[in-house]
């Protein structure tokens, strides 16, 4: 790495290793470390706004960890996107393949107000009620963000 090497800028596309932890309790949610480094392309969705943010002026070869605290990469827990829904709702939202078998802890795709789709994890179910979690997995949590940048194109 030298003053010469490329630097990270909002639209660049990347080849880098790229590690998310969450702090406490300390335990790995994603690596590329020891397998095939990842390729995106800045602003293209692939990494959170938060994650992409610090990226931003690294230059090629550049090994990084950020600790990333004062606000959460994947924005603050909501309460309003836990959502109990009828069964029947329920069941026409989501994806026919499951045969209607799910479970808390499985994640489902519902469509939206808008008709787009949208994720979330069962929290509980039974024949009458479903409740839904709709915030990303990651919202609220402390995650340390290790980044070995390979290439800046």
């Amino acid at each position: 790495m030298d003053e010469a090497s490329p630097t990270v800028s909002g639209t660049s596309h990347l080849t880098l290793h790229y590690r998310v932890s969450l702090r406490e309790p300390a335990s790995e949610v994603i690596s590329t470390f020891g397998s095939r480094p990842a390729t995106i392309q800045m602003g293209g969705g692939q990494l959170a706004p938060a994650l992409e943010a610090v990226l931003i002026g690294m230059r090629e070869g550049e090994s990084r960890r950020f600790e990333l605290t004062d606000s959460p990469a994947y924005g603050e827990r909501q309460s309003e996107l836990v959502q109990s829904l009828s069964r029947g709702f329920f069941d026409r939202q989501v994806d026919t393949e499951a045969d209607g078998q799910f479970a808390a802890g499985d994640v489902v795709a519902l469509t939206g107000q808008g008709g787009e789709r949208v994720a979330g994890v069962v929290k509980s179910i039974d024949a009458e009620r479903v409740v839904v979690d709709l915030n990303h997995p990651l919202a609220g949590q402390d995650l340390i963000f290790e980044v070995e940048l390979l290439a800046v194109l």
